[in-house]
């Protein structure tokens, strides 16, 4: 049965409620949902009391955004708890750099004469960031699409831009081991460009500690996953994967199967579980 390890609710920028997603994954037949949101783990709760007597192993995770010697980089961190705890608690540190940013992509939009109402970004619970400011934009008049307002204003380089703190490729990892979870690269197409720079950057992870690659991605072809996996294998790292859905922000990909070839083996669950200390969780 296929799993799908890369999902976001509306507790970041996703469209779908956490229980929501998990009545998608059980319609889909999976056997295993990760929920990743954006720096926080707040939708676990809702996600895993909707996932309660089914099938379905609900695994909780978040995904960060680091800095990186490779380059500015995204790190799937799984089986981490959103009780209190190292990676908890410093991800409440960003969330709060999160918010002083969009106070000051706000005010250089006011600016350039681009008004947007705070108010009217959030539609829920969740963190509100750049693509939420997008897709006010758009309402506004600013911009046609949520991709313009991120090439006109809020893109890197772009008038509106403005960074926030990110951690450290060896601290996530650390504070992620430290919280009991498993260390995962996402999409690493975005770290590298070459065979030559992805073979150094996969190596370099994996001697930070890092524990898995997520190779089953929607934008690969079916041939490059496969050839992702095997590296990943030889690297001693488990091939992970998932849809990265988003529902209606990102039609393009559906929760389980992304773009209509995707398959995440099951195995990558497992792996994950066992990685984290707790194969007991299978028979």
């Amino acid at each position: 049965m296929p799993v799908d390890l890369h999902t976001h609710s509306t507790c970041s920028d996703g469209s779908d409620h956490p229980a929501t997603l998990v009545r998608l994954a059980l319609t889909a037949g999976l056997s295993a949902l990760a929920l990743t949101d954006h720096d926080t783990l707040a939708g676990i709760p809702e996600a895993r009391a909707a996932a309660a007597g089914t099938p379905l192993d609900l695994i909780p995770g978040v995904e960060l955004s680091v800095d990186w010697e490779a380059g500015p980089a995204h790190f799937l961190a799984y089986c981490v708890e959103p009780a209190a705890g190292p990676l908890p608690d410093r991800l409440a540190e960003i969330r709060a750099g999160r918010e002083k940013r969009n106070r000051e992509i706000l005010a250089a939009l006011a600016r350039l004469g681009l008004e947007v109402d705070p108010t009217r970004l959030r539609s829920g619970p969740g963190l509100v960031g750049r693509p939420h400011i997008a897709a006010a934009l758009v309402r506004a008049g600013y911009a046609a699409t949520t991709g313009d307002a991120f090439a006109l204003y809020l893109g890197r380089g772009r008038p509106a831009y403005r960074p926030r703190p990110r951690l450290s490729a060896a601290e996530a990892i650390g504070l992620i081991h430290r919280s009991g979870g498993v260390a995962v690269l996402a999409h690493p197409h975005t770290i590298a460009d070459g065979a030559d720079a992805y073979a150094a950057a996969l190596t370099a992870f994996r001697d930070l500690g890092g524990d898995g690659i997520e190779c089953y991605y929607p934008d690969y072809p079916v041939r490059l996953r496969r050839h992702l996996a095997g590296v990943t294998r030889r690297l001693g790292m488990i091939p992970t994967g998932g849809s990265d859905y988003h529902g209606c922000l990102r039609p393009d990909l559906v929760l389980g199967i992304g773009p209509g070839d995707l398959a995440v083996p099951d195995e990558a669950a497992t792996e994950i579980r066992r990685a984290a200390g707790h194969a007991e969780d299978f028979s």
